[in-house]
């Protein structure tokens, strides 16, 4: 049977005394958490490990001794720690000796209630204790039942160092009856700053909690449920994001106290990722306004529209022609190029009765950066989609067009095959259609057919400008996204102090000998960045549509609706 000893590298030069630790029978290992120092009186040495169990919900006890002499063994102090054994009445004792200058320590065993007492290989292991109590051990993620169950062993042994901070917090300089050596924080200085910090953010954090709530309030008013309001809350992604930063908002200032040391870790990835968009923003701001680059912006804005206009004015002029040296049917092109060319003078009007208020409009809109990054983003994708209406419109004409020629065509196909789509049922039937039907069918299906091929051409330009747009909202949306769900505090973490985040152990040979206790040293393997990621991602007020490919050339064949982002809750057309 192997016995497995982890003891704090800390204590490893402390004085004589016994160690106190948990003893997890279930893997016959103990855990020291402590070296408890000569002088002491065993009963105020069981009140205080009493008083320290009801504390920490740990079971707490004696294991046994711990000798560091530096000259050589004494053989009264050896027999006066094999008499503690019978004070303390741990099964088993646990003797642990480091014997003068040498590098090798002895470790045994003493079993004197059993009647057949064997010798047992030991396993001396050392830990950090400062990094296995501030380490929290992620279970693997897709693992076997064997390291699944390694897994269970070790964050026994993290949740007993981790529970027993309480212990921790004694001052091992304190001149008292009980004397232990153990880890302690040197910054006494900073943990009262921290403490005063605390103390100063509860009356913040109430402020800001009952002005969120008064903000949540009105948000869910029924002034907001009306069309208008209602039609623009869902539509604009800047509410969108102001709504789901606003919930970011009152998880921080939330006093109510972190369970699990996810939510913990939640919260600080929240605030982290809000202070770094609010400095992002201001950067922003201050880069706008420097120079007087609103001005410059402004004054770019209206010859960019024109150009844009006149682009869009040459390709209906192409398309009215012979685009391709492709034959189209005349007197439709001619209409959908007069119609299309119709909506760009009127887009160009609206431009120009714009300009003299443009250079307001971005001043104000830059101010919203202070707000975010994130903010400013989504401001800029609704003035892309503003700007680009008439894209849109031309788009889902071309689309609405192309889509009843294409459902007539199929209806007037199953009807040459004496077929019917059944309404109720939702399948096709077999049907008998009399002679005018079928010539009306006839006539109709021949323009529809002959009608298609330029109907297609303009579905086909306009989808793909649209298309252009989409890709362009589609990337500023995906910045957004990663900015808002990327658990930066979580990644700081992993960079600065890897040991915070643990995915497992590993162990490192450092002194083997006949006759000797293997001494192994237990080191902390962090989580990868990715597994990070994983692990803390926060979710995201968007969700973009998960369509195949096939999927997505079906609807551009058939000429459905394709838009570049859909809220949750909502669905697509």
């Amino acid at each position: 049977m192997v016995l497995k000893v982890f003891f704090p590298s800390c204590c490893s030069s402390a004085d004589s005394g016994v160690v106190i630790g948990r003893w997890l029978s279930e893997q016959s290992s103990a855990v020291v958490l402590a070296v408890l120092h000569f002088p002491f009186i065993p009963l105020q040495v069981k009140h205080y490990l009493g008083e320290l169990q009801r504390a920490t919900k740990v079971k707490v006890s004696v294991l046994g001794s711990w000798s560091n002499s530096k000259q050589e063994k004494e053989e009264r102090l050896s027999e006066f720690l094999e008499d503690l054994g019978t004070i303390f009445c741990h099964e088993p004792w646990i003797q642990i000796s480091k014997e003068g200058d040498s590098k090798f320590w002895s470790c045994s065993t003493l079993q004197k209630n059993s009647n057949n007492p064997k010798e047992e290989e030991i396993i001396l292991v050392y830990y950090d204790q400062r990094k296995v109590m501030l380490s929290h051990l992620h279970p693997p993620l897709h693992t076997a039942d064997g390291r699944a169950e390694d897994a269970s062993r070790l964050s026994a042994i993290f949740d007993t160092v981790a529970r027993s901070r309480v212990l921790f917090l004694t001052d091992r300089y304190d001149e008292g009856p009980i004397r232990l050596t153990h880890w302690q924080s040197e910054g006494v200085e900073a943990s009262i700053l921290v403490e005063l910090l605390k103390q100063a953010s509860v009356p913040a954090c109430l402020l800001l909690t009952g002005l969120l709530s008064l903000l949540s309030g009105i948000c869910r008013s029924r002034v907001l449920k009306f069309w208008p309001l209602s039609f623009l809350w869902s539509k604009l992604s800047t509410c969108e994001q102001l709504g789901h930063r606003l919930q970011h908002l009152q998880v921080v200032s939330s006093n109510r106290k972190a369970q699990t040391q996810t939510q913990l870790m939640r919260k600080a990835n929240i605030f982290v990722s809000l202070l770094i968009d609010v400095a992002l923003g201001m950067l922003l701001m201050s880069w706008l306004y420097r120079k007087n680059r609103i001005g410059h912006l402004a004054d770019t804005l209206i010859p960019v529209a024109d150009h844009v206009a006149e682009e869009l004015q040459d390709l209906l002029q192409w398309l009215m022609g012979a685009p391709a040296g492709l034959k189209m049917n005349r007197a439709l092109d001619q209409v959908l190029g007069r119609f299309f060319l119709y909506h760009i003078h009127l887009w160009i009007s609206y431009i120009h009765l714009m300009s003299p208020f443009i250079e307001m409009i971005l001043w104000y809109v830059g101010l919203s950066a202070c707000l975010g990054l994130t903010v400013a983003l989504c401001i800029l994708s609704d003035i892309i989609a503003l700007l680009t209406f008439h894209i849109y419109c031309f788009y889902v004409y071309g689309a609405r067009l192309y889509c009843l020629k294409i459902y007539g065509l199929s209806s007037l196909w199953r009807l040459f095959r004496g077929k019917k789509w059944n309404v109720l049922r939702e399948r096709v039937d077999s049907c008998s259609y009399d002679l005018d039907q079928l010539f009306i069918g006839t006539l109709l299906f021949t323009i529809l057919l002959f009608l298609l091929p330029t109907t297609a051409l303009y579905y086909l330009v306009f989808t793909l400008l649209r298309l252009l747009v989409v890709i362009v909202q589609g990337l500023i949306h995906l910045l957004v996204d990663l900015i808002d769900s990327l658990p930066l505090y979580s990644l700081i973490l992993r960079l600065c102090r890897p040991y915070r985040l643990a995915a497992g152990v590993k162990f490192r040979v450092l002194e083997q000998q006949d006759g000797k206790p293997l001494r192994l040293l237990m080191q902390i393997n962090p989580l990868s960045y990715g597994a990070v990621v994983q692990t803390y991602r926060l979710p995201t007020y968007s969700c973009y549509p998960r369509d195949s490919w096939a999927s997505l050339c079906k609807k551009l064949f058939l000429g459905e609706l394709i838009y570049p982002w859909k809220h949750k809750g909502e669905k697509q057309d």
